[in-house]
């Protein structure tokens, strides 16, 4: 083991290591490698940990010809297109970053050389054999190679976009091996064996991650949790077979012309944040979950268009990233004495070795212990931490407009405001608070005024709904509310006094607010209610109320909405295991003219997906509650949070 010892790669002397002609394992985890010189030997070695280093390149793995397990997670560098690549370069190779890789792997050696092999071959016959003079010159030889190379790296396309430069690269090497075979040139590479993938299996086994553990999958509704180990290269999606599943609940009260059918159909029910990863608990209760922002379009860009399929969800001591498609675990984050409430994304240009930029994703979690844990996602790195208070965090968000600026929402009955810093190639970073914003309760849902996201925050407390100032020129740094909503009540009249536990915008203007009053969402204008211009702090304001949703009869609290502004949605769980869905573009027009009336009749749910019936160890789950409902920006996968240790992922049809 030369473990954590600050190596470079100069400090791995092959002299000392060709002497090593019997060592097996070899562990080089946590040190700053950027590359394996090329002759350590080490003709025995089978077993190798280069964890934590910051790797570039792969392939002079390939000096270890005996190598079956190989780990190299935690460097930020490889890709999956190195995966590949040592995949096909080190023949004996079973294990990949924990991951059992034998079946990718022949796919790989075979079915993906044979298909490139003859793309090359045929690409010779018809761009370039007949260039070729039957008595040739060395230098007539030299040039053809260098064209047909490069011609045929840029031609010859196979698989997904994300494997091109694996893809380039056997290429090179096939072509390489054709000229040496066809003409007698010189060689060299490696010989090369046969065979690849269809696409459709390549996407299943993209990351060679830790297997999921305690998945529960229903394909027909009623159906069992399976608490088994599943891989994520064999999941196949569970199709539901015709007649079982497919029957679409309808809310009653839908009228004939707003019948609309959403048709979502369940794709996942995972058991992914079990406490000591026991097949037994389904009493963990989940919390939060937010889609991971695309990279390559930035997290700050139209909605419509930055949608991932990959999405955090928390709940328990644990973290998890999890495709939504696959139902495939990605990562999962543990902190054993933690009850994580809240996650939240945000993408940071980093500054990484040679002054490169690269954006990166960082989630942020926040919980019971009232820190803010900061992970680089792409590392399954958790580079740092924020005492952020001394009480609970009950939720976090991000400022649309300023990527680093983190907002956490406290049972100390204070919203602080957080610059968390840019990390640097160390993972250095500085963090600081900016503002401190008082609430005479717990504020339990926050949202930034989509119009004006650097000057007004929003929050539903325990006590009611608040306004705060929170541009930064003003010179306090903590700051009392500036208006405080009051919305009807039971009796007719008008009330402040009441718990607010959702809170979203459906558009610029549009807030959606829910308030523990029985069976209670509304629908209310943000321009019309608050005037920006009025004097003095602390005043109350009455919300203008455009409509009001129908939902649950129930009183329990904290079962949260969310929309989905894109698509215009609304979607709230409730105390049965249902989720609530409303499609409101018919309505949103009419509100934002002038003239805004309000809708007088209750809005019904366009659909209401109904709990399937679900088998844990053969009892049924009952008193299943929704605590969460997310959509992507796009509304194509709909995550659902329950209080039993069930993440319920949907797929509209």
């Amino acid at each position: 083991s030369l473990s954590k010892l600050q190596l470079k790669t100069g400090d791995l002397d092959p002299r000392l290591f060709s002497r090593l002609r019997h060592l097996q394992k070899l562990d080089l985890s946590d040190n700053l490698l950027d590359k394996f010189p090329n002759s350590l030997t080490l003709p025995d070695l089978r077993v190798l940990n280069c964890n934590n280093n910051k790797l570039e390149d792969v392939t002079a793995l390939k000096q270890f010809p005996l190598l079956e397990e190989l780990t190299y997670e935690n460097n930020v560098y490889l890709t999956l297109n190195d995966d590949y690549k040592v995949m096909f370069l080190l023949q004996n190779l079973r294990l990949l970053n924990g991951k059992d890789i034998t079946k990718l792997a022949n796919h790989v050696r075979r079915v993906n050389s044979r298909k490139l092999t003859s793309k090359v071959t045929a690409h010779w016959e018809k761009f370039f054999r007949d260039q070729l003079p039957e008595k040739y010159t060395a230098e007539q030889v030299k040039s053809i190679k260098k064209k047909f190379l490069k011609s045929v790296q840029t031609n010859v396309v196979y698989g997904p976009s994300s494997l091109s430069e694996f893809t380039r690269w056997r290429v090179k090497m096939i072509a390489e091996e054709f000229l040496a075979y066809s003409l007698g040139l010189e060689l060299n590479t490696d010989p090369e064996p046969e065979e690849n993938m269809d696409e459709s299996e390549e996407e299943s086994t993209e990351s060679p991650r830790e297997a999921v553990e305690d998945v529960a999958r229903v394909g027909d509704f009623s159906s069992y949790i399976n608490n088994v180990t599943v891989t994520p290269s064999k999941r196949k999606r569970n199709q539901s077979k015709p007649g079982s599943g497919n029957k679409r609940s309808k809310s009653q009260a839908d009228t004939e012309e707003e019948a609309e059918d959403v048709s979502a159909e369940p794709l996942h029910f995972l058991q992914c944040h079990s406490k000591g990863n026991s097949r037994e608990d389904f009493k963990t209760q989940l919390w939060s979950c937010v889609f991971e922002p695309l990279l390559d379009c930035g997290a700050r860009k139209d909605p419509v268009v930055s949608s991932s399929r990959t999405v955090a969800t928390c709940g328990g001591e644990s973290v998890c990233l999890i495709d939504c498609e696959t139902g495939t675990v990605l990562k999962k984050y543990k902190v054993a004495t933690e009850e994580f409430f809240s996650v939240a994304w945000t993408t940071l240009t980093m500054v990484i070795s040679n002054s490169r930029k690269k954006s990166h994703n960082i989630l942020v979690a926040a919980g019971r212990r009232g820190i803010v844990k900061l992970i680089h996602v792409a590392a399954d790195f958790c580079y740092g931490e924020i005492k952020a208070h001394k009480k609970p965090i009950a939720t976090v968000c991000f400022s649309p407009t300023q990527e680093t600026h983190l907002f956490t929402a406290s049972y100390d009955k204070r919203i602080a405001l957080w610059d968390i810093g840019i990390p640097d190639c160390d993972y250095n970073f500085k963090a600081s608070q900016l503002l401190v914003l008082e609430a005479l309760s717990i504020p339990l849902r926050i949202a930034l005024v989509p119009a004006c996201p650097e000057q007004y925050l929003l929050a539903g407390c325990e006590g009611g709904c608040f306004a705060w100032n929170i541009k930064l020129d003003k010179e306090q740094k903590s700051r009392p509310f500036e208006a405080i909503f009051q919305f009807p009540d039971e009796d007719g009249g008008m009330t402040t006094a009441h718990r607010v536990d959702g809170l979203a915008f459906l558009n610029d203007d549009v807030v959606v607010s829910k308030s523990s009053k029985p069976g209670c969402i509304y629908l209310w204008s943000w321009s019309r209610s608050f005037d920006a211009k009025g004097k003095g702090c602390q005043r109350t304001v009455s919300a203008v109320i455009l409509a009001e949703l129908e939902w649950s009869t129930t009183d329990l609290s904290y079962l949260t909405l969310s929309t989905c502004p894109a698509k215009e949605y609304v979607f709230c769980g409730d105390e049965k295991g249902s989720v609530w869905m409303y499609n409101l573009s018919n309505y949103t027009t009419a509100w934002s003219s002038a003239k805004g009336k309000r809708s007088e009749k209750r809005i019904p749910p366009t659909q209401i997906l109904k709990w399937p019936e679900i088998r844990a160890n053969g009892e049924q789950l009952t008193e299943v509650l929704i605590n969460n409902v997310v959509s992507d920006p796009t509304f194509t996968y709909l995550v659902v949070l329950t209080s039993v240790n069930i993440t319920a992922i949907w797929k509209k049809s």
